[in-house]
């Protein structure tokens, strides 16, 4: 067993929003609607195809037939698939935390929301792959976040504990997925959350990933980051 770190993903360690916000406003156009801006939906990013698209369609005032939606989350997701990491980015500091982690013998792990193969296609996209030793999306168990398997299962495929592991996230979600799984958890203030990360009720906030060494060793304090 190793310790480990599990990060949510959109939001937490990559600003996928661009080519979200691209995919989505190309279905837009498609259905005779106004393209949107990042700040008109900045709080849905993390929330999948269907939010998007509704909020598309509310903005332009375009009543949306339910029985529509799934052929326009399959149009979003082809989109989205054809231009998955043009322009995605780590967050600031993101690749340096990670190799040290590494270096201190922790295990790396994403548990999200997003489908398993999209979410593989954004971290080969990203070259980080190779960092993760599981990567757990929507689809990967029957259950998804905030239930706690998803969790368990990323900490438990990196050859971890959940006595010693800690999960990275910036949504309440998140926060709730920790907590059902009995392990400590750590917001990001720079994610797709809706309101500020200080009142999800995380162990610890950080604002840049120059501080999470520091945030994660609080939370586990046997761990080796307590020993350089």
């Amino acid at each position: 067993m190793r310790p480990v770190v599990v990060f949510d993903l959109d939001g937490t360690l990559l600003d996928t929003a661009p080519d979200l916000l691209r995919a989505l406003n190309r279905v837009l156009a498609d259905e005779g609607l106004s393209v949107l801006q990042r700040a008109d939906v900045a709080g849905l990013f993390g929330h999948g195809a269907r939010a998007l698209i509704g909020e598309g369609f509310r903005r332009g005032e375009r009543l949306l037939d339910g029985a529509r939606m799934p052929e326009l989350v399959e149009r979003f997701i082809s989109f989205y698939a054809s231009g998955i990491a043009v322009d995605t980015q780590p967050y600031p500091g993101l690749v340096d935390a990670l190799a040290e982690l590494s270096r201190r013998g922790f295990g790396l792990a994403v548990c999200t929301n997003k489908r398993e193969d999209l979410a593989h296609a954004v971290l080969d996209g990203t070259g980080l792959s190779s960092l993760f030793a599981s990567v757990i999306g929507g689809d990967s168990l029957p259950e998804q976040k905030p239930h706690p398997r998803p969790l368990l299962e990323a900490i438990a495929r990196a050859d971890g504990s959940p006595d010693a592991a800690v999960m990275v996230g910036d949504s309440t979600t998140d926060i709730a997925t920790a907590r059902a799984a009995g392990v400590p958890v750590i917001a990001v203030d720079f994610g797709y959350g809706d309101r500020p990360a200080s009142e999800f009720g995380a162990d610890k906030v950080i604002s840049h990933y120059e501080e999470l060494i520091q945030a994660v060793g609080a939370l586990l304090p046997g761990t080796p980051l307590n020993h350089p």
